[in-house]
């Protein structure tokens, strides 16, 4: 099964407090919303902190879709509710589209 690799990013509020109260979330995801995101075509995802911008790397199969995932996740009070939490710490990026939060990266190189 070949996957495919995205890199998103996002800031979170720049206050040192909120930034701690977000990764203990973290630390104890949900499990409705571990079962969301697996069962939506991301098969790996990784999220980085640096300052206040966080890096998410997923794989996905090829049964993914970003416009599919956003559907589901619309559809499912739970991710709805984990979202509306996680709002009070995010930030859009400065270029992000009205109501975008993560924004896709683009790929400028890959080891050949």
């Amino acid at each position: 099964m070949k996957t495919q690799r995205y890199c998103l990013l996002l800031d979170l509020e720049d206050d040192p407090a909120l930034i701690e109260e977000y990764k203990k979330y973290h630390q104890g995801v949900w499990p409705e919303i571990i079962q969301s995101i697996k069962g939506s075509g991301i098969e790996d995802m990784e999220i980085y902190l640096l300052g206040n911008r966080l890096t998410m790397i997923i794989e996905v199969n090829e049964n993914f879709s970003f416009r599919q995932k956003a559907e589901m996740d619309a559809a499912d009070p739970t991710v709805q509710k984990w979202e509306a939490l996680m709002a009070q710490f995010q930030k859009p990026l400065p270029w992000a589209k009205k109501g975008e939060k993560w924004v896709k990266a683009e790929c400028v190189f890959k080891l050949p």
